[in-house]
């Protein structure tokens, strides 16, 4: 395994764990990296240094200098925050149907299911029918767990 510092096209910097540097190669050149924060799949690598890591332990107990840059789980802007605590929230509060999201809201609005709230994965297409169909949805500003890089 390889952690890359990576940055799309418009700035955001973050990092993701490849198998190595041909699987970087092959998702970036296939579309199929994104930047956690925007969307973007222009992505590219960054400057590396290779990281020697103190035991663990010692990694444990070294208390973050004031200068330190926020590690992977730490949002780094307030954007990141609220965007974070959104999700928290979203994920705290509904249930997760995953690929089934256009037939349980669907269901919902026709009264063949409980209404509760519910998130999940549609297609582009599949939304704007909902939409069409009065059901009322809306897009969320990140990617579900299972495809964040």
């Amino acid at each position: 395994m390889i952690r890359y510092t990576l940055s799309c096209g418009k700035g955001h910097g973050f990092e993701s764990w490849f198998q190595n540097a041909d699987a970087f190669e092959a998702l970036a050149g296939s579309g199929q990296l994104a930047c956690p924060v925007c969307g973007d799949t222009t992505v590219e690598k960054g400057l590396m240094a290779p990281a020697v890591t103190p035991a663990r332990k010692a990694e444990a107990a070294r208390v973050p200098a004031a200068g330190d840059k926020p590690g992977l789980t730490a949002p780094a802007s307030e954007l990141e925050q609220a965007l974070a605590e959104m999700r928290r929230r979203v994920e705290a509060n509904s249930e997760y149907v995953g690929m089934n999201f256009v037939a349980e809201a669907r269901a919902m609005h026709e009264g063949d299911a409980p209404e509760r709230s519910i998130y999940g994965e549609a297609r582009p297409e599949e939304a704007r029918k909902l939409l069409e169909d009065g059901v009322p949805v809306a897009p969320l500003p990140f990617l579900p767990s299972r495809k964040a890089n």
